[in-house]
């Protein structure tokens, strides 16, 4: 049973006798009317064991932007429903209301309009819906949890798509869909000219030459229609944060960003997430449906502090195709000894497929390096103070050294990734998603892929 404010506002009122009569036998038989009242309230309220409660809402919202869902509440019991509806969502999927005020007359369905608006990936979930019946006087409830299990799947917030547009243009103009037309080495057939001297006998076209009595060689361009594989580390790698988000954000907008330049080309695309174990696969996505699909896997990926096994990704892209493709490595270069593991597997790869990997940069390292003072570097004590010990001048002179000791090591972990035969694509957070689209348009130009 719940009580209502107006019980507790009657209740307050049993002073005034109380005080005006110098008795408490005045107040307590006041009392005793108001808990009779809201004792018979309780038993003219409807019959919650009556009630069904149905959800009618999408199964997959985006982070950061709204969705609507509705709560369908129907009344099968013979009194009508005076009451509060709570929908027991985590805090996490951002529905309002929180409470719901329905009134439901005996036989009837009354319908209320939610709105999410969910701040975190995953999967946010409610077992049921809380409902609060009041009496005819309002003074109390019975109450409930009715089951409902509901279930809402937050997908990664695709902030990268703004660079979607630029990106498809000039993948057009790499298919000869524009004035630009462009030829190189390769497997599929182009067109014929006229055989000029240095060109590799073996292109001749001798049923082309015998028609025209002069030699005609055949031209060829990269193949378009190729294997795209994208592993994101979701280990330790990407449990490391730069500024407000982990790294994790940034290796999934490039995956997504990247899975759909690549599915608008007509290329086949592949996702993995990985750490010590393959977590999740996403195989044969297609234009219509790979951000979506790539969206719902990357939702439930969160970053651990296990070391990511990659020793096992050799083996797992083989397993994706038997064929060249582009292997992206959704990672960071630290250091050569944080990333001696990846950087040990590479050659492996870069012997069949052209590789590109990843490495975050963080804004504040640069900005200590060039002897700016970063807020989230000050060292304080925890009162505030400045810890005792060393001059001012002296602590900067240590944490640029100390950022200036990162840069150097990021760069000696790129330069063994690029002797290694892989592209390695350097930025901050928010420029890598575009970079690994740069890179990936690079290989379909040079017919890499």
């Amino acid at each position: 049973m719940a009580i209502s404010g107006r019980f507790v506002a009657l209740l307050a009122v049993a002073i005034v006798p109380t005080v005006l009569l110098a008795s408490g036998w005045a107040g307590l038989a006041w009392v005793v009317v108001v808990v009779l009242a809201a004792a018979l309230d309780v038993l003219l309220a409807a019959d919650l064991t009556r009630v069904r409660i149905e959800r009618r809402m999408p199964r997959l919202a985006r982070r950061d932007t709204a969705a609507d869902g509705t709560l369908v509440l129907a009344n099968d019991g013979r009194r009508t429903l005076r009451g509060v509806v709570r929908d027991m969502w985590e805090p996490s999927a951002g529905h309002r209301p929180r409470r719901i005020r329905m009134t439901v007359p005996a036989g009837e369905r009354r319908t209320a309009r939610m709105r999410f608006t969910p701040f975190r990936r995953g999967r946010r979930r409610t077992d049921g819906v809380a409902v609060r019946a009041f009496g005819p006087l309002g003074l109390a409830a019975r109450q409930r949890v009715v089951a409902a299990p509901g279930e809402l799947v937050v997908t990664p917030p695709f902030r990268s798509r703004r660079h979607l547009p630029s990106r498809l243009a000039r993948l057009r103009e790499l298919d000869g869909e524009t004035t630009l037309q462009l030829r190189g080495h390769g497997t599929e057939f182009d067109s014929l000219r006229d055989y000029v001297r240095g060109d590799d006998v073996r292109s001749i076209d001798w049923r082309a030459t015998a028609r025209r009595q002069d030699l005609v060689v055949r031209t060829w361009r990269p193949e378009r229609d190729r294997r795209v594989v994208v592993i994101v580390d979701a280990g330790r790698a990407g449990a490391g944060r730069v500024g407000d988000e982990p790294r994790l954000d940034t290796f999934i907008e490039s995956a997504l960003l990247l899975g759909a330049l690549a599915a608008a080309a007509g290329d086949r695309v592949d996702l993995a997430v990985l750490d010590d174990t393959v977590h999740d696969r996403v195989h044969g996505a297609t234009r219509t449906d790979v951000v979506q699909r790539f969206g719902e896997a990357l939702a439930m990926a969160e970053p651990g502090l296990a070391a990511t096994d990659w020793s096992a990704v050799p083996a797992l892209v083989d397993s994706i195709t038997t064929s060249r493709a582009l292997v992206v490595l959704a990672s960071s270069l630290d250091s050569v000894g944080a990333s001696g593991d990846l950087l040990a597997v590479l050659p492996r790869l870069t012997r069949r497929h052209a590789v590109v990997v990843t490495s975050i940069e963080d804004p504040a390292v640069h900005r200590t390096a060039r002897g700016g003072v970063d807020p989230a570097t000050t060292i304080r004590t925890p009162r505030g103070g400045r810890v005792p010990g060393l001059p001012s001048a002296e602590r900067d002179v240590y944490r640029r050294a100390a950022a200036e000791r990162t840069l150097l090591d990021a760069d000696g972990a790129a330069d063994v990734a690029r002797r290694a035969g892989a592209e390695v694509v350097r930025g901050a957070p928010e420029d890598v998603p575009p970079l690994v689209a740069d890179a990936y348009l690079r290989a379909k130009a040079a017919g890499r892929l």
